[in-house]
Parts: structure tokens; C-alpha cells; sequence
């Protein structure tokens, strides 16, 4: 059986923007990616709302920091065939002050952290596949917390592909095939956690 860990945020948590609770299994875009790989696939969901790349939450607390926990994780759930990162939107928070070039190398540092964990199969280096965060739509707080993060999102993808240019890590831009809700601008609707789920089982089943 092969073990596909998705470490994220709330979408991948899976925060229903109308509701503000969560989906049901079966919604979410990991549940959906489960299902669709069978049974030969163990897939490990690691959402946390409000979860960052590598910055410490002054406000929402210093767990918040995807660096600190992904050590003590992915050792947890070894070993791993692919570890799936579908993280950064946090980090367009005003608070942060960080640029699309910032979170895109914080990403790295996730990816750099992953490789020299040896927490694959026989101790080797999982396999990464990097989602590029969903850009923010139209906000309904505009002046609150991702205040300037719509215009900032926009260079996601740009930067994401410079970072990752020459690496082995496997690159996909979720803005292709889906939209955050128009309901919060942030958050991913039904309709999106299911077509990122077969996208994703599509990609998985490729390089796996």
C-alpha cells in the first residue's frame, strides 16, 4: 500500500465558507483523491485552518507554523510514498508583510526540510507534488486580515514556477482548473474540493 500524506491548510482541513464549519467526508478534495485512488492508497490528511509555510501567528498562535509541525509529522506517518503541499495563502495575510516570492521560497524550505528527512520508503526522499495556492477572489472583509493578499495572489504562480524551475519537485498551479468561493474569497466551494480531488488523483496516480 502506498501512503500519500496532503499537508495543508484550511482548504485542506476542508473549511465550508458558507457554514464555517467543516465539510463532510466525502466533500473535501483529500476524501475525494482517497476515493478515487482505491485501495491500494492510504491517504493522510493534514489540515490545519490558518496553518502558514513558516512564519509564527502573533495573533492565531505559533502552532500555526507549518515548519515547526512538519518534522514531528511526516516522522509520524512514515514512511512516505508522497507528501502533497497545498499551502501558502495564510502567508498573504497583511500581518506577515511577505511577498508571492517570499512564500514561494518558504514553500522550498518545506520541500528542502522534506528531502533530508529520509522518511520515505527506505529511507529515501518521498516523492513532492506542490500545489500552487488557489488565488484570492473577492474578498468579504476587503480591510480585514488578507487586506492587499487579492492583487499579491495574482503572482503566485509566476513565482512559484521561477523557485521551482530546476527541480525534481512536481509543480501544480490549482488556479488551471478551479476558483475560491465567491462566498469569502478564500475558502474552496463543493464544486472546487471535487474537481481538485480527481485532478489531483489523476496526478498522483502518474507519479506514483
Amino acid at each position: 500500500m502506498k501512503t500519500v500524506l496532503c499537508y495543508g491548510d484550511s482548504n485542506t482541513w476542508g473549511y465550508n465558507p458558507r457554514t464555517k464549519k467543516k465539510y463532510n467526508e466525502g466533500i473535501r478534495w483529500s476524501s475525494i483523491l482517497e476515493k478515487e485512488l482505491g485501495e491500494d492508497y492510504k491517504v493522510i490528511t493534514e489540515g490545519l485552518n490558518g496553518r502558514t509555510t513558516v512564519w509564527n501567528d502573533p495573533i492565531e498562535g505559533e502552532f500555526k507554523n507549518g515548519k515547526t509541525y512538519l518534522i514531528p509529522c511526516i516522522h509520524s506517518h512514515k514512511p512516505i510514498d508522497l507528501i502533497i503541499f497545498y499551502l501558502g495563502a495564510n502567508d498573504l495575510k497583511y500581518r506577515f508583510n511577505v511577498t508571492a516570492y517570499d512564500i514561494a521560497k518558504s514553500i522550498e524550505t518545506l520541500v528542502n526540510i522534506t528531502r533530508e528527512s529520509k522518511t520515505g520508503v527506505g529511507e529515501k526522499t518521498p516523492k513532492i507534488l506542490v500545489i500552487i495556492p488557489t488565488k484570492i477572489g473577492n474578498l468579504d472583509e476587503p480591510k480585514g486580515a488578507f487586506f492587499g493578499a487579492e492583487e499579491k495572489s495574482q503572482r503566485l504562480p509566476c513565482e512559484f514556477n521561477k523557485v521551482f524551475e530546476n527541480s525534481e519537485v512536481i509543480l501544480f498551479d490549482s488556479n488551471e482548473i478551479i476558483k475560491t468561493s465567491s462566498i469569502d474569497g478564500v475558502h474552496l466551494d463543493e464544486e472546487s474540493h471535487k474537481i481538485l480531488g480527481f485532478e489531483v488523483a489523476r496526478i498522483v496516480k502518474k507519479i506514483l
